[in-house]
């Protein structure tokens, strides 16, 4: 054996006892995490929960530390079938099943009344809007900040696939006009029209914003789901960047703002009219309208499109991302409509557990690259 092997060995075995009795410190460049970076970009990672408490989905998502939860208020979650929904007593008791949970109740989507009656102008619609505002109010003292709301009545978000097959076999939801065309026509609200729904969308601005101000709750409007002009006769008119920017313009005030559905927004215009989301995300962003965010992915435009897994669709996600860093977007965010994937079940479309963990794996890691690159 040479000497110079001889000396190598020598120094091998130091080395090794060295590590019996002590780390060792090499000041390797890189070799720890950077500490400029700001942990998700200082955004909040919440899950939806439109189903209330889902014990395996609860538990995966604390040993993933994404502690936000995004549901509706269930009364039944509080053992107060009896109460109205938009009660503080219901309120509080649904906050708590959640902090028992070790999550935080942090936004309300799909809130409790608002419906039909106020998107289309109909009788009750006065109701409907002073229950709305109790909820503002007892949110409010329950420090609950942001309501996901939308102008889709009669039918809401629509797919007309909801197992199509997509990379590897894994089930995605899908749109195609066609095959809704021949859908009977919806009559049983009268005549209506696009500039009738606008009026009702100022008419519920006019009586709530005040109020939003009041008690500070962030609303945040989220765009129709297919974006088409019509499905079966009910007239949709959050469908573009256009109507969002016409949103604003309706009442302005930092409590008028959207939901920035990513997904919604990329499926607008059409192969030659299509939405540049970091564009979107930065003139919404320097306006302070974002309030709150779901980070997902499409193919296709508004007639014909098909959700994605968050890294094949047609968006730069790291540039989405770069840009809501940019704005400095602080408020929640969660993942939407994923796909179902192998030994999951697509008893809920969208919301597979197993694609779930794959989308906050992808965005956790987005945001990381998108903090350490600017350092």
């Amino acid at each position: 054996m040479s000497k110079n092997r001889r000396s190598f060995l020598k120094k091998a075995g130091g080395l090794a006892g060295m590590g019996l009795t002590g780390p060792l410190d090499f000041h390797l460049p890189g070799a720890v995490r950077s500490a400029a970076y700001l942990r998700d970009l200082g955004m909040q990672l919440c899950l939806a929960y439109f189903w209330g408490i889902e014990e395996w989905k609860t538990a995966l998502a604390r040993q993933m530390d994404v502690t936000g939860a995004v549901g509706g208020i269930n009364p039944n979650m509080a053992g107060l079938n009896s109460q109205k929904p938009w009660s503080r007593k219901v309120i509080r008791g649904v906050k708590e099943a959640w902090k028992k949970e070790g999550l935080t109740l942090t936004v309300i989507e799909g809130p409790p009344s608002l419906g039909t009656r106020t998107k289309l102008g109909l009788e009750g619609r006065d109701e409907e809007i002073s229950n709305f505002i109790t909820l503002m109010k007892n949110l409010s003292l329950e420090g609950i900040d942001t309501i996901c709301y939308n102008w889709m009545p009669v039918i809401s978000w629509a797919r007309t696939d909801m197992e199509r097959k997509g990379r590897g076999g894994a089930l995605v939801s899908a749109f195609d006009i066609e095959d809704i065309k021949d859908k009977p026509l919806i009559s049983d609200y009268g005549e209506l029209s696009h500039e009738r729904m606008w009026d009702n969308l100022q008419y519920f601005l006019d009586a709530v914003i005040p109020e939003a101000e009041k008690y500070k709750i962030k609303l945040a409007l989220h765009p129709d789901d297919p974006p088409i002009s019509h499905i079966q006769g009910i007239p949709r008119i959050m469908t573009s960047v256009d109507a969002f920017k016409r949103l604003l313009d309706m009442y302005p005030s930092f409590f008028n703002g959207i939901t920035f559905c990513q997904g919604s927004f990329a499926s607008m215009g059409d192969k030659d009219n299509e939405v540049d989301i970091p564009s979107a995300i930065r003139y919404f962003g320097q306006n302070e309208a974002i309030h709150f965010v779901h980070f997902r992915d499409v193919k296709g435009d508004k007639n014909n499109f098909e959700e994605t897994f968050h890294d094949e669709g047609k968006t730069d996600m790291f540039a989405a991302m770069q840009a809501l860093k940019d704005i400095k977007f602080r408020g929640p965010i969660r993942p939407d409509h994923v796909p179902t994937m192998a030994g999951d079940s697509n008893e809920k479309p969208g919301y597979s557990t197993i694609g779930t963990l794959y989308a906050i794996g992808y965005i956790r890691g987005l945001m990381e690259g998108v903090g350490k690159s600017s350092h």
